[in-house]
């Protein structure tokens, strides 16, 4: 599946910050947003108004993985489900930025572009073990079904193994010669 990314850059009312990056929602993206459909990132500028701006990035697929299915278990089973997304400061911006939008970033000293979004806790885990940015956005209702049916048709708990107590194992001695 496709999905685009809501960017929000929101004023802060701050002495040494005057605005942050925050992603706001992940939108299913069937070609509405952009006639380009490969998969490679781009980005345009939607609005602003006194709170701030918004950023739609297209350009990302999502695929699961049999492997990540305790992941995405832990994500369905949790009080509220959610996107994933991971998304760095990028000053590079010609490579990310669609051309009408290019005079208004160039402004900018750098710009926050989602580079993966995932629905898996432990890929989400392993990425911030990497130093990277992850916010994570509430799922829809539909989207959380949906990852819910993935999880009952693939993902087996592995069956808990009792272990001896250590008590009981026994000493471990040379043997007698």
């Amino acid at each position: 599946m496709r999905f685009a990314v809501l960017m929000r850059k929101q004023n802060l009312d701050n002495p040494w910050v005057s605005y942050r990056w925050v992603p706001r929602e992940v939108l299913p993206d069937f070609g509405e947003f952009s006639s380009n459909q490969s998969k490679v990132i781009s980005g345009k500028f939607l609005d602003r108004d006194a709170d701030g701006e918004s950023w739609l990035f297209t350009g990302y697929e999502l695929d699961l993985f049999l492997d990540e299915a305790e992941g995405y278990y832990l994500n369905v089973s949790a009080t509220k489900p959610c996107w994933f997304v991971m998304w760095r400061l990028e000053e590079d911006i010609e490579r990310y930025i669609e051309d009408q939008s290019l005079p208004l970033a160039r402004s900018e000293a750098n710009i926050a572009v989602p580079h993966r979004i995932c629905v898996s806790y432990n890929e989400a885990a392993r990425l911030l073990d990497g130093g990277e940015s992850v916010d994570t956005i509430p799922m829809s209702d539909e989207h959380a079904s949906w990852l819910q049916e993935y999880v009952n048709d693939h993902y087996r708990p592995e069956s808990k193994k009792r272990h001896k107590p250590a008590s009981f194992k026994g000493a471990e001695r040379p043997a007698e010669k």
